[in-house]
């Protein structure tokens, strides 16, 4: 896998995830609202440890700076 996630999305999904995961685990959120937080939540999180995301390689985003070596 190829990295498509730049530090900057980075940090924005990490930040994203944790909310999600922090309102399902206060139980802010119920039902159908609380699975959706929760798939957000460790989607978020996990695409940016990875620092890849399918979602990108589909629309052929790429957000990581990627240093060319001669």
């Amino acid at each position: 896998m190829k990295k498509n996630v730049g530090n900057g999305d980075r940090f924005l999904r990490i930040i994203i995830g944790i909310i999600a995961l922090l309102l399902v685990m206060g139980n802010v959120v119920e039902g159908v609202w609380m699975w959706v937080a929760l798939i957000v939540g460790l989607s978020m999180v996990i695409t940016s440890s990875v620092q890849f995301c399918p979602a990108y390689t589909l629309f052929g985003i790429n957000t990581c700076k990627v240093k060319n070596k001669k």
